[in-house]
């Protein structure tokens, strides 16, 4: 018999090493190799079986395309995310923060293809089945014809599958507590998961099954495990989210069978999640009028406007390094705006900290949100308050021109609905037609700068004796 052998494999990247390193050299991270058995890759290449290839028939790029078969969900925010709901023979995996109601979504939507007489297991690698079920009926589900194990082995859990009529959606709750005889490693490990999500893949795609794996994720948000499972699987979604906000974005990261750039918005509430129909009313119903330093964005998400609230605060620094901190923003975004109001427009920020945040939660990723947050700082340092009725969107560039960004009569449209009657947007969009609202362009960002200036209060002067002159 061959003699076994270890490797070692890094748990942020998967990695291989013939010996233990402090640092990945793959991806930079430090103590992330650990020590995992060989399990069948320990045989050597000439002990194994070897077969002649054969061969197989090639097909023209041109023929006929049908739809994937899809089984919707019933939950209508989900089904906007997936593209239509669950792709028979698909596998999909979900991540999110511990706690941020991946289960409770899950769950849900099992219940509700139930409902349509779809057969649906859940398989619990984390909790009891008193737990699930206690779950279940917190969420008003506990008569839902869902089908419940708690198992983990990878081998149990497809001979169970395969002994019985192919169900329509498996949860596997989740993949990194599951563990196959094939690998000689602890659960959760690299070398697990990827083994477990292979074989869960084989039986999706044999079966014709909708599997959803639930995933935990990192402290910096990437979900947890090998990359390369991220590319075996059909559909990555990812649950945002935190504690201080009930609502919950569902966001497509990949997904071979419709869009990624759409999301989906929930509420938490006792009762479960709640899907939002109008978010963009629900992201500015509490937003602080007549307040310096706010600017109502419109953004897209997908092919949804959603109309969310930049809140600014810029105040006098003791430090020797003034902070920038960004909530909702990409960082090194602020960091270029704030760049170019310094160079181009003659804004002093180098005295001051910086502070953004996006009202709501909700994580902004297109740079059309440049012009509304160079309005918000712009306003709060001068003390200027920006008209309550006026939405903002444009691309700043490093010359300090606003450039044009896509979709703008669907932004400009969704404005014109929540009550608002102007909007400021690049010179490009000047010939776009709003629902009655009064446009104003601006060509560089001097422009803009200048106009919320000048609504700044004038604050007398003092002499150096302390007292006012006029």
């Amino acid at each position: 018999m061959a003699k076994s052998h270890t490797t070692f494999v890094c748990q942020n990247c998967g990695a291989v090493y013939p010996r233990w390193a402090g640092k990945c050299e793959a991806c930079g991270e430090w103590n992330t190799i650990a020590e995992e058995g060989g399990g069948n890759d320990s045989i050597p290449a000439a002990l194994r079986t070897k077969r002649r290839g054969r061969a197989f028939a090639l097909e023209p790029l041109e023929g006929k395309t049908e739809e994937a078969p899809r089984t919707a969900s019933g939950i209508k925010e989900f089904d906007r995310v997936t593209g239509g709901g669950f792709v028979k023979g698909s596998i999909l995996l979900l991540g999110g923060d511990p706690g941020i109601g991946k289960s409770t979504l899950l769950i849900e939507a099992a219940a509700a293809l139930t409902k349509k007489g779809k057969r649906v297991v859940y398989v619990s690698g984390e909790e009891a089945i008193a737990q699930v079920r206690m779950r279940a009926e917190r969420l008003g589900l506990g008569k839902a014809k869902v089908e419940l194990a708690a198992e983990t082995n990878v081998e149990d859990i497809l001979a169970t599958l395969k002994d019985s009529n192919t169900p329509a959606l498996v949860v596997i709750d989740s993949i990194q507590t599951l563990w196959t005889e094939t690998v000689d490693s602890a659960p959760g490990t690299v070398t697990q998961v990827r083994a477990s999500t292979q074989a869960l893949l084989r039986y999706a795609k044999r079966s014709g099954a909708a599997v959803v794996l639930i995933g935990h994720v990192t402290k910096d948000g990437q979900i947890a495990g090998p990359r390369v499972v991220e590319h075996m699987v059909d559909a990555v979604l990812h649950f945002e989210g935190d504690n201080a906000h009930q609502f919950r974005i569902l966001r497509a990261l990949k997904n071979r069978f419709g869009p990624t750039d759409e999301i989906g918005v929930f509420e938490m509430t006792g009762e479960g999640l709640r899907e939002i129909e109008n978010p963009s009313a629900l992201f500015i119903s509490e937003r602080d009028l007549g307040s310096p330093g706010t600017a109502v964005f419109a953004g897209i998400e997908g092919t949804r406007p959603l109309l969310v609230e930049i809140q600014a605060l810029v105040a006098p620094t003791s430090l020797g390094t003034p902070r920038r901190a960004a909530v909702g923003v990409d960082q090194s975004r602020l960091s270029m705006i704030l760049a170019v109001l310094e160079a181009r427009c003659g804004v002093r920020l180098s005295g001051y900290d910086v502070y953004i945040n996006v009202a709501g939660g909700l994580r902004i990723l297109e740079p059309a949100a440049d012009l509304a947050v160079a309005a918000a700082l712009v306003s709060s340092l001068s003390n200027a308050t920006l008209p309550a009725d006026a939405v903002y969107f444009g691309e700043v560039s490093l010359t300090g021109a606003v450039r044009a960004v896509p979709q703008a009569a669907a932004r400009l449209k969704e404005a014109g609905k929540l009550g608002f009657t102007r909007a400021v947007i690049p010179e490009a969009g000047k010939n776009e037609a709003g629902e009655g609202l009064q446009i104003n362009t601006v060509a560089v960002l001097t422009a803009l700068v200048a106009e919320i200036a000048a609504r700044s209060p004038r604050a007398p002067r003092r002499a150096v004796g302390g007292t006012e002159e006029a």
